[in-house]
């Protein structure tokens, strides 16, 4: 797999076992000297060590990987596909055709749900909040992938020599993805129903982020259709990714489901259970809970364990630990 840079490979890979071996002898014998040392050192526990050990190699071949893209970057401006003839009109329009009247119906079908709201999951029989949204997500899943394999693949085969055949390519594809949106549209009311009649969980957070990513993507696939270039899709595609992990970050999710679990009017009861095992990211939020029983429990309920060294420190948890060193807490609430 190195092929002519084996010998730079097994260089490397002496290297890194040489300066790993090295840094482990030197620690250990530093750390069993001096305390302070040693407390800046990550801890090793039998039995988290083999899954340490598993990160620890992806963590490092991913690493490498980065650092040979940055060192050598391949030239992806001058990588082209091997030219294929292009499709008959009809063999690839009628099907496409008919997956974008499927799409639409699907679409129209879903307009009374969209409308219907509350109404319309308690009186379809059989139909739960949870049946009703985790349908939609998977709905939005499988189209999804569906679509993104039926445009690229029509994409790459439909005849473009005349401006009818590039005509035909663009309003095909084009309602194929506005009908996909709308199965994003309904799969993100679906969630909406469901959160607020039982509120928010980190997984119905990261879903709904999942599902404005996925429509995102769309966006760009059309805005690529129009001018029926698409080079710098790939590129685009991770940058919404990205940008979506960060948005993630940023909103600090666990603090987000504390303040809307503590005040929204849910149909169901309150699980106080789980917001108290939230992380520390939620101890600030649990600060700001009105209900003051509530916001006791929740403050007594927080385990919050002290940094221990440098490596150890986490702004969460800082956070956390100075409001927890303020508050007031009951801790005969169950």
């Amino acid at each position: 797999m190195a092929g002519a840079r084996r010998g730079q490979l097994t260089v490397a890979l002496r290297s890194g076992a040489i300066t790993v071996g090295l840094l482990l002898v030197f620690g250990l014998l530093f750390a069993s000297a001096d305390r302070v040392f040693a407390s800046l050192m990550p801890r090793i526990e039998a039995e988290l060590l083999p899954g340490q050990v598993v990160v620890g190699i992806l963590v490092a071949l991913v690493a490498a990987a980065l650092a040979h893209l940055a060192l050598a970057p391949p030239s992806w401006s001058d990588a082209r596909l091997a030219p294929r003839a292009s499709a008959k009109r009809g063999e690839w329009l009628v099907p496409v055709l008919a997956l974008d009247a499927m799409v639409l119906l699907f679409v129209m079908v879903q307009v009374g749900a969209l409308l219907g709201g509350h109404r319309h999951v308690l009186e379809t029989a059989g139909l739960s909040y949870a049946q009703y949204a985790r349908e939609g997500f998977a709905q939005l899943v499988v189209v999804t992938a569906l679509t993104l394999v039926v445009v690229a693949v029509a994409a790459r085969r439909a005849p473009r020599e005349t401006p009818r055949d590039r005509l035909l390519s663009r309003i095909a594809l084009g309602v194929l993805c506005v009908g996909t949106l709308g199965v994003v549209a309904s799969a993100l009311r679906r969630m909406d129903l469901y959160v607020e009649a039982f509120g928010l969980t980190r997984l119905r957070v990261f879903v709904t982020v999942v599902e404005i990513a996925l429509a995102a993507v769309f966006v760009l696939v059309l805005v690529a259709g129009v001018r029926w270039r698409g080079r710098w899709l790939p590129r685009a595609v991770v940058q919404v990714v990205a940008v979506a992990m960060l948005g993630l970050a940023l909103v600090n999710p666990d603090a987000q489901i504390v303040r809307h679990n503590t005040t929204a009017d849910l149909t169901g009861t309150l699980d106080a259970d789980y917001l108290a095992g939230l992380s520390a990211d939620a101890v600030p939020a649990y600060a700001e809970v009105d209900d003051p029983d509530l916001r006791a429990c929740l403050l007594a309920s927080a385990a919050v364990p002290p940094t221990e060294g440098v490596a150890d420190w986490n702004l969460g948890r800082e956070r956390a630990l100075g409001v927890l060193s303020g508050a007031t807490t009951d801790t005969s609430c169950d």
